[in-house]
């Protein structure tokens, strides 16, 4: 029986990022809903409260009943999971005087408790509430505090139940892995265990017998997610399953015929399918990234349908989604979390596509999707590649698409992608690319005004696609790319570098 960690979703957009920490630490984790828990058997060691978008105070406050587990199996409660966990027992929250967001560094530290042995006395933690614990309860003891946040950490006393007000899961906590770690090898006494190797197989197994005897049919694009999705589907079922390459008209330079080469050595059965007149079709006029996604989405469907009749008695559609495409699009376990954008491979099927879908990656982020993929032996070059987003450059492209702002974007885009390989400087950047901005500028070429369009690079570093800096590429390079971009795509005068984070900004500027 696999020994696992919960993770209670209360609809923090950082909830995915506790479960990676946690598969971090080779323990495997499962996230549910508050409002459609597991069952708690033997199998789970230890449970993990979510931060919430909302406040204890609330009256619409998402509601858990700690009967369930308090004192049966030991619980650590995260920002809200520590408020509420103070609120119910008799604690005092309110709403703070100032906003706590960012970073803040713990002034007090009591190491001789078990969740802190090892976390640093001024280490940096991430803090990001409205509400703040004002007072604990009389059976809780104290065993952290920032300058600002007296109740940072505490613990039930003579109880495995213990609450923190930061985030020990985001990259800027700088002892939040330790303390993970303190909580779910030390506390929780789970083996660290489950490794790339380790869900390689598991899901393997686990294909097998949801799919059984059915045939697949899978989208490839040549990326990461995809690539590795296919191997462990081909590795489930063969012959069975199969594969499809759609050119839609929105892929760089040519992609299609380099991917389509790039996967003959895998022995996989895959078929290329020119479909660029039909999305180009249907995205004639669109200028709202919303329709353009969808309108993408519905004919990467009608494309998958027609292909999926050509196969006799397939029954399923495989897809490589990853955690960050269901966060970004809707909570990923159905808990109240915002949606910030769609992606065409997250949700349901139409009515008229008779296939069950299947997503043999749909739990995991992008760092971790690549290490699953080299313990499949496939090549490091496949998975350096950097993501590429599923709408290709419709969403690279600002405003209504045309055949020629694709030729244009493309040849940007390959200048810029082959320069950062040239240079040494591709493997340092996460994700790279063009966007063709919907606005013409006043320059001059010779003699002559020009009047023409702008463009702007953007290059940013990342694990897993959730937050991002923007890369600091040598002014050197980007003033070489910039001259060659100018020089040798006809109708772009001007060229700009995008230096926005994710948050507030996204990768991807549609």
């Amino acid at each position: 029986m696999q020994k696992k960690i919960i993770i209670i979703d209360f609809g923090s957009q950082y909830t995915q990022l506790i479960g990676r920490r946690v598969r971090e630490l080779n323990v495997y984790s499962e996230i549910h809903p508050y409002n459609k828990l597991p069952e708690f058997d033997e199998a789970v060691k230890g449970v993990i409260l979510s931060g919430s978008p909302f406040s204890v105070l609330d009256q619409k406050a998402p509601q858990f009943d700690f009967d369930l587990m308090k004192g049966k199996i030991p619980l650590l409660g995260v920002c809200y999971g520590a408020q509420y966990m103070s609120h119910t027992f008799g604690g005092n929250v309110a709403p703070s005087n100032t906003r706590e967001y960012g970073r803040a560094n713990l002034n007090f530290v009591d190491n001789s408790n078990v969740l802190m042995k090892g976390v640093s006395l001024n280490s940096q933690v991430w803090m990001s509430h409205g509400d703040t614990i004002n007072t604990i309860p009389d059976n809780f003891q104290l065993v952290a505090s920032t300058q600002d946040v007296k109740v940072a950490a505490f613990q039930l006393k003579n109880e495995q139940t213990f609450g923190i007000q930061f985030h020990p899961e985001v990259y800027h906590s700088t002892d939040g892995l330790q303390l993970l770690k303190n909580f779910i090898v030390d506390v929780c006494a789970c083996e660290q265990s489950w490794t790339p190797d380790a869900f390689a197989e598991t899901t393997i197994e686990k294909l097998k017998k949801q799919i059984g005897n059915d045939k697949v049919v899978l989208g490839l694009s040549g990326g990461v997610d995809s690539t590795v999705s296919a191997m462990l589907l081909h590795n489930a079922i063969g012959k069975n399953l199969y594969c499809i390459f759609v050119d839609n008209g929105l892929l760089r330079k040519n992609e299609f015929e380099s991917v389509l080469d790039q996967y003959k050595y895998l022995g996989l059965n895959i078929k290329g399918v020119d479909a660029k007149d039909r999305f180009l079709s249907a995205l004639a006029g669109e200028s709202d990234p919303e329709t353009k996604r969808k309108a993408i989405g519905r004919v990467f469907i009608e494309v998958f349908d027609d292909e999926a009749h050509a196969v006799k008695d397939v029954k399923w559609l495989g897809q490589g989604t990853i955690y960050p495409d269901v966060i970004e699009s809707v909570s990923a376990t159905g808990g109240p979390s915002a949606t910030i954008k769609s992606h065409h491979n997250v949700g349901g099927l139409p009515d008229f596509m008779k296939l069950s879908v299947v997503e043999p990656l749909r739990l995991l982020f992008k760092d971790e999707v690549r290490r699953v993929g080299a313990s499949l032996g496939l090549s490091k070059d496949l998975l350096g590649r950097h993501p590429f987003p599923g709408p290709g450059l419709a969403i690279r492209i600002l405003g209504d698409i045309t055949g020629e702002k694709v030729r244009i974007l493309q040849e940007v885009d390959a200048i810029f992608i082959n320069g950062l390989k040239a240079d040494g400087l591709y493997d340092e950047v996460w994700q790279a690319g063009a966007i063709l901005l919907p606005v013409q500028s006043v320059g001059v070429m010779g003699d002559e005004r020009t009047y023409e369009q702008a463009v702007a690079l953007r290059a940013v570093s990342s694990t897993d696609g959730m937050t991002a800096d923007w890369s600091h590429l040598p002014y050197e390079f980007l003033a070489k790319v910039s001259n060659q971009i100018i020089n040798k795509v006809k109708g772009v005068n001007r060229v700009v570098y995008d230096i926005s984070s994710k948050p507030p900004a996204t990768i991807e500027w549609e």
